[in-house]
């Protein structure tokens, strides 16, 4: 993660950029109902996979497929510039690209609309260097519990 910071606000250039297009999100599916807010929302969350580069964004394609064959209920949307998938408007999983914050690797992570409770403590991030068939296996697993 980048280090600079400004000292007033305490956030990175990155953490406001961040910020920004959440704020941006919102506006652009303001007054929006129904179909027409889920299009508005699929043609983002299409967009911020297509605006990402390398692995990032072959984890971003592939989640995207994931999430559509094993969880076709939840609707593609972005959050905070991720690609996401929210059921009744929450979110249930989304991906943090590697570039987004310069970090080492990407991160699938799950929010609490997901169904993984596992006793007192269970993971809802992954860390992921690249799609390999193992990592597609697991997610798709996650994905399929996260919806149950």
């Amino acid at each position: 993660m980048s280090e600079k910071r400004d000292t007033k606000s305490g956030f990175s250039d990155e953490e406001r950029a961040a910020m920004q297009q959440r704020a941006d999100e919102l506006r652009s599916t303001k007054g929006l109902k129904g179909a027409a807010k889920l299009a508005k929302e699929l043609e983002a969350c299409v967009a911020a996979i297509d605006a990402l580069e390398g692995t990032d964004r072959e984890i971003g394609v592939r989640l995207h497929a994931i999430v559509a064959e094993e969880a076709p209920d939840l609707a593609p949307k972005t959050f905070y510039g991720f690609p996401a998938y929210a059921r009744d408007g929450k979110i249930v999983v989304f991906y943090q690209p590697a570039s987004k914050f310069q970090t080492r690797y990407g991160t699938v992570s799950f929010d609490e609309a997901a169904h993984l409770d596992d006793g007192e403590m269970w993971a809802v991030s992954y860390a992921l260097l690249e799609m390999t068939d193992a990592a597609e296996k697991r997610i798709r697993e996650l994905v399929r519990k996260a919806v149950g």
